[in-house]
């Protein structure tokens, strides 16, 4: 055990001062993992708070009002659940999720509540909650993240309650998570080393049952670990170099969440993670998190993401685990809206009550208003301000729409500023309802009917169509040039993979401007044959077209001027954003703005996009120089 802990620094040691190594990604021998294991078993409760944890949370709670508010807003949840009836085994469409989600949430607030009263009701209700799924005749392992959820759910509940729960109820908990969570993941685990939240949320749901039970099955805890901590780092490197996550936001609440789970839970059952927290990627993760939510609260909500979050007790672990406060800058904020108006919606996450573990009081505003993030989806987000909530704020994104969850949204953006956003993401379909019709959703080929549908096109993003052709999912457009100088910060992407067959070359630039201006630049050349490129914007702002270049939009009572500047015979208009097939979800109240340009055979064409305020000057503030140029006039 010595000689374990004793590698374990010197890794640790060498991930601080050699992070470019990144030795957190290695082969993990099991005897290592053996090592981890040996000594006594620590006592239940044993994951994320002990009952010393518990007494230094009550003592914090009566210091800090914001987190007073949350733990009655906690335990008002908790007297909810008292009052409804356990989960049962129904299944939506393939998917028992729900059910596994509700009894996680059910289970875990109902637990936390318990252990800081006492109160048997609490008890008794999350006994009951956790033996109706025990009941279940399985977990959906056709499905597996259901299973992962559930066993989630069961680990936590057997953990925190193993001292109170009747001896018969604890049996059938355990057996439970062995049987419909453990041994299924034993024959059902082509997740186990996926490059997707999968992997995250299926290795993180399966050690929390495997470190539950794990002085009754001790050698299948020892595999399941050695498996999870190997096959986690697959799916971990997604976010080299710098923290982005190629499924979007929502999916990093998803994956990244469970991921942490993983890496907390490790840490408090066995006292160490194996150094998986030292990845440098992930651990700038909470960055990117950060910047991909714009001043009026909506996410750059590419490509399978919903537009807003919510209170996230994930952000707070990063903050404390790497010491930078001003990683959870949004979730104070949030707080403090929320613990006065609506104190309910901070215990909305199934895993909040792990917030009084992880938060902490101190807060710090970002210093970085500008942020890329390079990687299998790479973006690149600008802000002007992080406490001016009408701040201007652009992100963009190059990637490929071949990542898990893509879109053909190649190029595309999002615009916030005067509290609008401007430039939108329509966001996904509903799963369900696609599948439910007999479509393949999940089909990734060029040809796939995943295409087809209205939102996971190009034609429906702001970025470009050529000749009504979609993107090309199999190329991929990298960042080729970033600045982070606040004078001219800019990024440009090489999008001509994803045009491939249709365009000789695709870059696209973008710039926030200090003066507020927003630049999409574009520098395009056909094929040895003519072509039309459409450039769109899809908005949700009434738009005025005044001129063959100009227009201005109005929403809320504010207004944003758009001017195309070009040497081409262009006309700006307006594009329907409505659908035509049924399938299609509808989108009211929302159009494209843009243009076409027409490009014979090897023709070479630069279009420039300026976007600010109205009554700002529509000439930008720099000289438009080609991309790979761009810098401020001498």
């Amino acid at each position: 055990m010595k000689n374990c802990c004793l590698s374990i620094i010197i890794l640790a040691v060498c991930a601080t001062l050699c992070p470019a190594a990144n030795p957190a990604f290695r082969d993990i021998a099991m005897e290592e993992v053996k090592a981890a294991f040996e000594g006594p078993v620590r006592q239940h409760p044993r994951l994320f708070m002990t009952d010393a944890q518990i007494a230094q949370i009550q003592t914090k709670l009566k210091s800090q009002r914001s987190l007073e508010a949350f733990y009655q807003a906690m335990l008002a949840k908790a007297d909810d659940i008292l009052d409804e009836s356990p989960v049962r085994r129904v299944k939506t469409g393939r998917r028992l999720l729900s059910v596994s989600r509700l009894c996680l949430d059910r289970v875990i607030h109902l637990g936390a509540a318990y252990r800081f009263t006492g109160k048997r009701s609490y008890l008794k209700r999350a006994e009951t909650e956790m033996l109706a799924a025990a009941a279940f005749s399985d977990w959906n392992p056709s499905h597996f993240l259901d299973v992962a959820e559930m066993t989630a759910a069961l680990a936590i509940g057997y953990d925190w309650l193993f001292n109170d729960l009747s001896t018969a109820s604890r049996e059938t908990i355990r057996r439970a998570i062995l049987e419909k969570g453990l041994q299924p993941s034993l024959k059902n685990k082509g997740w186990a080393r996926g490059h997707n939240n999968w992997n995250q949320v299926c290795n993180g749901g399966i050690t929390l049952g495997a470190l539950a039970i794990m002085e009754d099955e001790p050698e299948l805890a020892r595999e399941l670990v050695h498996r999870a901590i190997n096959g986690v780092q697959v799916v971990m490197k997604e976010y080299e170099p710098d923290g982005a996550y190629p499924e979007g936001p929502g999916y990093w609440v998803y994956g990244t969440s469970y991921n942490v789970i993983l890496l907390a839970a490790l840490e408090s059952a066995l006292g160490t993670d194996f150094i998986l927290s030292q990845a440098s990627g992930f651990a700038r993760s909470a960055a990117y998190y950060l910047h991909v939510t714009g001043p009026t609260g909506l996410y750059f909500n590419y490509p399978d993401s919903g537009s807003r979050g919510g209170a996230l007790p994930t952000v707070f672990w990063f903050s404390q685990k790497y010491g930078q406060p001003s990683l959870a800058w949004h979730q104070h904020q949030l707080w403090q809206d929320l613990s006065a108006e609506n104190p309910q919606a901070l215990v909305r996450s199934r895993f909040s009550p792990l917030t009084l573990s992880w938060r902490h009081g101190e807060q710090a505003v970002p210093e970085e208003l500008i942020w890329r993030g390079r990687g299998s989806n790479s973006v690149a987000m600008f802000r002007s301000s992080w406490t001016d909530p009408g701040a201007v704020y652009l992100a963009i994104k190059g990637g490929s729409p071949g990542v898990s969850h893509g879109h053909m949204d190649v190029g595309s953006f999002v615009l916030d500023a005067d509290g609008v956003r401007w430039a939108v993401d329509l966001g996904p379909e509903s799963y369900h309802k696609i599948e439910s019709l007999g479509m393949d959703l999940w089909g990734r080929r060029q040809g796939a009917q995943r295409w087809s549908i209205f939102r996971y096109n190009n034609l429906s993003h702001s970025t470009l169509v050529v000749n009504g052709e979609h993107q090309r999912v199999d190329g991929d457009a990298p960042i080729i040039r970033f600045s982070d100088d606040e004078s001219f910060p800019h990024v440009v992407f090489d999008m001509s993979s994803v045009y491939s067959g249709q365009l000789a070359q695709a870059l696209r630039g973008a710039s926030l401007l200090p003066s507020g201006q927003v630049i999409i630049q574009d520098e395009l050349k056909a094929t040895n044959r003519p072509g039309t490129v459409r450039w769109a914007m899809v908005t949700p702002a009434e738009v005025s077209i005044q001129g063959r270049n100009n227009a201005l939009l109005k929403k809320d009572g504010k207004a944003m001027r758009l001017t195309v500047l070009t040497d081409e015979e262009i006309q700006l208009k307006t594009y329907s954003a409505e659908p035509k097939a049924d399938y299609d979800a509808r989108n009211p109240g929302i159009c494209l703005v843009g243009f076409e340009v027409s490009l014979s055979a090897g023709q070479a064409v630069r279009t420039a996009v300026v976007m600010g305020r109205s009554g700002v000057q529509t000439k930008p503030a720099i000289d438009l120089r080609p991309l790979l140029k761009w810098s401020l006039p001498q």
